[in-house]
């Protein structure tokens, strides 16, 4: 059987709404059927025994299950169902052997530069050597790059740091290292400002530079930026959790909000949200952000990216100048002080669907954090507008997979009527309570997340552990651990 089919199986018995066994049958009874083609039948069969409400919900989220059941198939494993089964798929040369062999490819053949006779070389030289470097990089599978004065160079790579060279760049070397991937211009506005952020482009590939000045000298952070827009199941959402991003981005007003820790991976899930908005809707799309990393070229939607520094002096700037342009939809990279906040809840109040991030770790907080930046008096107002516009909050992290890459974790909430009270009410408190009980809204806790995450193979059962709060959880994992182990005793 293959994979993906194994997959799609599993998505619907997970959700209850067939057996292991019909599924099997009705494999048996197709001649070695493709995906969509066992798919459409098994639809039709479920339609004949549902009620209509049912199967549309089935149909809407339909999609979402065969890109996640594909991009499952990609890890190589089958999901636990068919483990120890005839149809689990063990020793042929399928998506774990292609896996392997890319995992190979990025973790051994790729050679490092070394840093030597940096201060001999001309400042073409070591343009190209910044560029080689970071495209090398890039095949290695690192996330960052570090040049800074008096350190090593670095990179971090699935959220640990690894050297890459044991030279201590001297000031002079580590400033003619930074300095070779910029102009005149950048020069100059590095040394008025101290600090300076742009987006760099090599070929196709893109990088997120972040320079500043220190007690040492010069240092440079690279953020290697995706090379294609990902689509949700790809980063790592489950099948229902992409249905309710959709459903939140099938407003035409309301304030939706990415958040999550810096490094968690918020501008890649923004990139795949507008190219939904892109793909499924006509309508003006505004982005305003610092710098541009993911490029959106307008599709069914015209969008219209700013940059700060280059086309907009502020995030506040262009927030109240898009309010005259016509937008439908307006996407804010980084919503941090007042004035961003207060436009943005407004905006989202007046017609247009709002898009920002902030650096906060659950819904709660992220809550307290845009009403605490208000004066107390302003407080009551705030909060009984954003538990009117607010149409949801995706809080995320990116943790260590199973299978030595990064995955997500998050949880989702959305604004039914008993979030709305709770915030109207000012309590935020209970708000992850009211989400432990809102699965049928698409709202999931980030326990609950670990728990199906484990349950799919994607992170290990210590990791799963390690980032859990809630006892309940915590037990049905550790029930579910027994059970797996049981099963391997069972078949040796």
């Amino acid at each position: 059987m293959d994979l993906a089919i194994q997959w799609f199986i599993f998505t619907l018995v997970s959700n209850e709404l067939t057996t292991v066994d019909y599924c099997v049958d009705l494999y048996q009874s197709m001649d070695n059927p493709s995906l969509e083609d066992y798919a459409q039948r098994m639809l039709d069969l479920l339609a004949s025994q549902m009620e209509e409400e049912v199967v549309d919900d089935l149909m809407n989220q339909m999609q979402a299950i065969l890109d996640f059941a594909s991009e499952q198939a990609n890890g190589g494993m089958s999901p636990e169902i068919f483990v120890g089964t005839p149809f689990e798929i063990a020793g042929e040369v399928t998506a774990p052997d292609i896996n392997n062999e890319a995992e190979e490819i990025v973790n051994t053949s790729v050679e490092i530069p070394p840093f030597d006779n940096i201060l001999n070389q001309s400042d073409t030289e070591l343009k190209k050597f910044m560029e080689f470097l970071l495209t090398t990089l890039r095949n290695y599978g690192a996330s960052d790059l570090h040049i800074s004065a008096m350190s090593k160079p670095f990179v971090r790579r699935n959220l640990q740091i690894e050297r890459i060279s044991e030279k201590v760049l001297t000031p002079e070397e580590a400033k003619r290292l930074n300095y070779s991937i910029l102009n005149e211009e950048q020069k100059n506005i590095f040394e008025e400002r101290q600090d300076y952020n742009f987006a760099l482009e090599i070929g196709k590939n893109r990088f997120r530079v972040a320079l500043m000045q220190h007690k040492d000298g010069v240092a440079g952070s690279y953020r290697i930026v995706p090379d294609h827009i990902c689509s949700l199941a790809e980063l790592g959402f489950l099948p229902n959790s992409v249905s309710t991003i959709e459903r939140m981005l099938d407003y035409n007003n309301g304030l939706v909000l990415v958040t999550g820790p810096i490094g968690g991976g918020k501008t890649t899930t923004l990139g795949a949200m507008i190219d939904i908005l892109n793909t499924k809707r006509e309508d003006h799309i505004i982005t305003v952000e610092d710098p541009i990393e993911i490029l959106q070229l307008s599709k069914n939607c015209q969008v219209n990216q700013r940059q700060i520094g280059t086309h907009t002096k502020s995030y506040h700037s262009a927030l109240k100048a898009a309010l005259r342009e016509d937008p439908d939809v307006i996407v804010i990279g980084e919503m941090h002080d007042l004035e961003t906040i207060e436009n943005a809840i407004t905006a989202s109040e007046t017609g247009h669907l709002v898009i920002g991030t902030l650096h906060t770790s659950d819904a709660g907080s992220t809550l307290n954090r845009i009403l605490d930046v208000f004066p107390s008096t302003q407080q009551p107002q705030i909060r009984a507008m954003v538990a009117g516009s607010l149409r949801g909050i995706i809080c995320q992290r990116l943790i260590p997979g199973s299978d030595g890459n990064l995955t997500l974790a998050y949880e989702i909430m959305t604004n039914t009527s008993s979030i709305s009270s709770l915030i109207g009410d000012g309590k935020t408190h209970q708000l992850k309570q009211t989400m432990q009980i809102g699965s049928k809204s698409g709202m999931c806790t980030l326990d609950q997340c670990l728990l199906d995450k484990f349950k799919l193979g994607a992170i290990t059962y210590e990791t799963a552990l390690s980032l859990m709060t809630d006892p309940s959880i915590i037990t049905q994992t550790k029930q579910h651990f027994a059970m797996l182990e049981a099963r391997k005793l069972a078949s040796e």
